[in-house]
């Protein structure tokens, strides 16, 4: 009983302290000939998204994939890609697509790892020139948000 206790003292605690970056990471198979999406919430606009995805097994290792807005128009795409790893930048609130497609193979399915992250932190303003600030303050923020897609594709590498 105290190791339940303590269990979901636990779970409760990291749970209240992760709120700032919404994520899965996922292993799917794609049949040969299918097309399969998955979708991420934003809920501001200027959130960035952070998406990998590295194909590990199946044909030439690589995958066609696309990535949708909330108006269903691509802003990333990418043709027999074996791996990508991205940050975007969410210029609408809604439901992001995330597609993957095994069109080029007609027998194999293809094994592909994904990660798909939401930065929700929200942003303070700063004092001073907002041209200046924001353009330092925007790619500061692009550089840490890389080094934990760096970090988290460590962490993957390692499990």
């Amino acid at each position: 009983m105290k190791l339940r206790m303590a269990a979901l003292a636990a779970t409760i605690f990291i749970s209240s302290n992760i709120r700032h970056v919404l994520g899965s990471a996922l292993t799917t198979a794609i049949p040969a000939n299918t097309r399969m999406c998955f979708y991420a919430e934003v809920d501001k606009p200027k959130e960035k998204i952070g998406f990998y995805f590295a194909v590990q097994s199946g044909g030439s290792f690589d995958i066609d994939f696309d990535v949708k807005d909330p108006r269903d128009i691509i802003i990333l795409d990418g043709k027999q890609e074996r791996q990508g790893d991205y940050i975007l930048t969410a210029n609408h609130v809604g439901e992001y697509a995330f597609c993957f497609e095994n069109d080029m193979s007609t027998i194999t399915e293809k094994l592909v790892d994904f990660d798909i992250m939401v930065e929700s932190e929200p942003r303070k303003e700063t004092p001073g020139k907002p041209s200046q600030l924001s353009e330092h303050t925007s790619a500061l923020e692009e550089s840490i948000f890389k080094l934990s897609g760096m970090l988290n594709s460590i962490e993957r590498s390692q499990k």
